[in-house]
């Protein structure tokens, strides 16, 4: 069977995979993660014996319960540098060799190598990863390059959008495969031919992003009146802004809706430059739509915008603040209002059931079809719905996976009635 194919009783999926198959090929691994990535967010201390001063601390953390099966060590004098071992040595063949590429710090990097490394324990799969952080530079990306061949590595991962354009520019028909993480849509940005074959190369590609006619059938239901819908992006990130927002905006102008493009310009900046720029997209929203009720706000998956979502709700006023990003819809009054997109969670499952054929030699990298998990994984929280009075269409209800009520708390998580209200 091959990474594209995983089966469920009754039930194939080729190419295109479902969240449900995800969370059910998982289980073991679903039971230790809390939903849409909050355990890292949370959970950021350092138990057995790990301090929180480690020297890869600033830009690498894992949940706690991934140390239950894995052990982090700091490489000496290099603090960009850390190796991931399993707690248990596997007996046998060597474990495989696996170089994980960061550009920089972001908490949906967090969440995906803490998914990855549980499914990973879960398939027993023989594995010791080295990650380092190349800080998006071409020198340090050359000398990993260097280091992959000359100690026998057996495959890369890119994590992230930036790693994985670095990688495709320097690496393509590299020896190694390269399976990508957390990376936004290969197709839109040139690096895939289509969805529906592999790359013909080195590279095995997954897919952070939903297609924007199935985005937008859920906002029509959601605003079937929708009069204005404004992007918020941070214009740094190329790979965002390619996929996530013009998509978006081409998609509205082409139906009269107006667009009004948010962008960032430093994400350093992002707090002052979000507040200004909502109050005048608020603004314009007014004078069409003076209540707000027919007026979203869309929230890209750019670390530097959607770590401000407090920010985005402070000025929004009684617009919807959708998100592309699952991660950012938790409980509480900082939370977008509804997310139609793909969880760094599904998709760095995804990513490690690639990472796991092509190191056992059940699928050709190059074969492997893009890894676009479908339908989206969806969240509510019925808190930022009532303040922004708004209603959910009953499909939209029945589809998402975590909901959270009208207090903020957690009341459905992967489909199912959270463990507090099954006690």
């Amino acid at each position: 069977m091959s990474a594209a194919q995983w089966a469920t009783p009754g039930r194939i999926v080729t190419g295109v995979v479902s969240a449900g198959l995800l969370v059910a090929l998982g289980a073991a691994a679903v039971a230790e993660a809390a939903p849409q990535g909050q355990a890292v967010l949370q959970t950021q201390s350092q138990p057995g014996g790990e301090k929180d001063e480690a020297p890869y601390h600033a830009w690498f953390k894992v949940t706690a319960a991934t140390r239950d099966h894995w052990r982090l060590v700091a490489a000496p004098g290099n603090p960009l540098e850390l190796r991931v071992l399993p707690k248990e040595a596997s007996s046998g063949a060597r474990p495989k060799k696996i170089m994980v590429v960061y550009p920089r710090p972001s908490s949906a990097y967090d969440v995906a190598i803490s998914k990855m490394l549980s499914v990973f324990a879960n398939k027993l799969l023989a594995v010791e990863l080295t990650v380092i952080n190349f800080q998006n530079e071409d020198e340090r990306g050359r000398q990993i390059l260097k280091r992959v061949e000359d100690e026998q590595f057996d495959l890369i991962l890119a994590m992230g959008s930036e790693s994985t354009a670095w990688l495709w520019e320097h690496y393509r028909g590299g020896r190694l495969p390269v399976v990508t993480v957390c990376s936004k849509d290969p197709v839109l940005l040139g690096q895939a031919a289509a969805y529906d074959r592999g790359s013909g190369s080195n590279f095995a590609f997954t897919s952070l992003n939903v297609p924007i006619d199935v985005q937008m059938a859920y906002v029509a239901a959601l605003k079937p009146q929708l009069k204005s819908i404004a992007v918020i992006a941070d214009g740094a990130n190329v790979s965002a802004m390619e996929t996530q927002a013009r998509p978006v905006l081409e998609y509205a102008k082409a139906r009269g809706v107006s667009a009004l493009e948010l962008t960032v310009r430093d994400p350093a900046n992002a707090k002052a430059e979000l507040a200004q720029l909502i109050k005048g997209a608020v603004e314009r929203m007014k004078v069409a739509d003076p209540s707000l009720a027919s007026s979203i706000f869309w929230v890209t998956g750019s670390t530097a915008v959607f770590r401000e979502i407090a920010t985005i709700n402070a000025h929004a006023d009684r617009a919807a603040v959708l998100s592309v990003v699952p991660d950012i819809v938790r409980g509480g009054g900082d939370s977008a209002m509804l997310s139609i997109g793909i969880s760094f969670e599904s998709n760095a499952q995804l990513a490690a059931l690639y990472a796991s054929d092509v190191l056992t030699g059940r699928s050709d990298v190059g074969q492997i079809k893009v890894g676009v998990v479908t339908p989206p994984d969806m969240s509510i929280n019925f808190q930022k719905v009532r303040e922004a009075g708004a209603s959910i269409p009953l499909s939209i209800f029945a589809a998402a996976g975590t909901i959270y009520d009208y207090e903020g708390n957690l009341v459905r998580v992967d489909g199912k009635a959270s463990a507090r209200l099954s006690q």
